[in-house]
């Protein structure tokens, strides 16, 4: 028995799936258009229905159109036929992914969706189909070569289903101006969400763990502060409770390397004057960059009156999830 050529078979199945997926802008017309525009005003919410490996597609399609700002979900056709139907209203815009536009489960439901006066949009390969003709508005695929040799196992076209289902995703989401802060609120567990939402108030040490030390201490003392509040700096600050400059351990190794007396020298002779600051209202994300931009490790958080409120360093990024 010869060894199987593995290679020759994934580019093959690469390059007939490719071709596919580079033909649908061929197929792209007004319909592509009408669909958007069915979807885009739509007040109830969009319905992806479709049967076995149609209906896995149609299940991520679903899922990519309700995380970027279109309320969406997944109706079993079999299902739908056993009550399920009654998730669907005639505010919402049915999509009907079939390969063959046939698809007998799929095709029992359309004269209850008619009869509701629901519309749908369906992504089939043959236009001349029953789903084609009796839909709003056909998504052609035309995929007429499966990558499985066999011509059996749904490949290429579910392949162009589900690039067509996202680019009908990303145009609403273009239309409807989602931004990048509206994507974090449907993703506040993951690490998106977390470098978008989480601001410097929610992760500073403030109060008593903000390091802080007063214009004219001595430098031994200040050093005791840093290792105390164990976040590789302090903050320096004048009578009236206003920054005046940030010691870091930076700012003590020089000193360090100057031969400073730590008894006699005070922290104004050492510290790097005003210093890079933040506000509580900023993104920790924003932080970050700073923090990379500048190479520091650390950052004093001031109020409106350049006075220290809080601190924070890499390592409280770290553990918030925004690194």
């Amino acid at each position: 028995m010869s060894t199987p050529d593995f290679l020759h078979s994934a580019k093959r199945t690469i390059t007939l799936e490719a071709a596919a997926v580079a033909d649908l802008l061929k197929y792209l017309d007004h319909n592509f258009v009408h669909a958007c525009q069915l979807m885009l005003n739509c007040t109830g919410r969009i319905i992806v229905t479709g049967m076995g490996k149609s209906g896995h597609i149609g299940k991520k399609i679903a899922a990519t159109l309700a995380s970027t700002g279109t309320p969406a979900f997944f109706v079993h056709p079999g299902e739908a036929s056993h009550g399920d139907l009654g998730m669907i209203t005639a505010d919402d815009v049915v999509i009907a992914l079939s390969n063959s536009g046939e698809t007998a489960e799929v095709i029992t439901i359309i004269p209850l969706l008619k009869r509701m006066n629901t519309p749908f949009i369906s992504i089939t390969a043959n236009k001349e189909s029953t789903l084609s003709q009796t839909s709003a508005a056909n998504l052609h695929i035309g995929v007429e070569e499966e990558a499985c040799p066999l011509g059996l196992a749904p490949t290429s076209s579910t392949t162009a289903q589900l690039v067509l289902g996202d680019a009908l995703a990303i145009a609403l989401l273009e239309a409807k101006g989602f931004s990048a802060e509206d994507f974090a609120f449907s993703h506040p567990g993951g690490t998106l969400g977390r470098r978008l939402l989480l601001k410097v108030s929610d992760i500073m040490h403030s109060g008593e763990a903000t390091p802080c030390v007063t214009s004219g201490t001595l430098l031994k003392e200040a050093l005791l502060e840093v290792t105390h509040k164990r976040l590789g700096m302090t903050a320096v600050v004048d009578d009236n409770k206003q920054l005046i400059g940030i010691f870091t351990d930076g700012d003590l190794r020089r000193s360090l390397d100057d031969d400073v007396d730590l008894h006699k020298t005070v922290i104004d002779d050492v510290m790097t004057p005003n210093g890079t600051t933040v506000t509580a209202e900023m993104l920790a994300a924003e932080c970050l960059q700073i923090m990379e931009t500048k190479k520091i490790n650390a950052l004093i958080v001031t109020n409106e009156t350049n006075q220290p409120i809080g601190a924070l360093n890499m390592h409280d990024l770290l553990k918030a999830g925004v690194i």
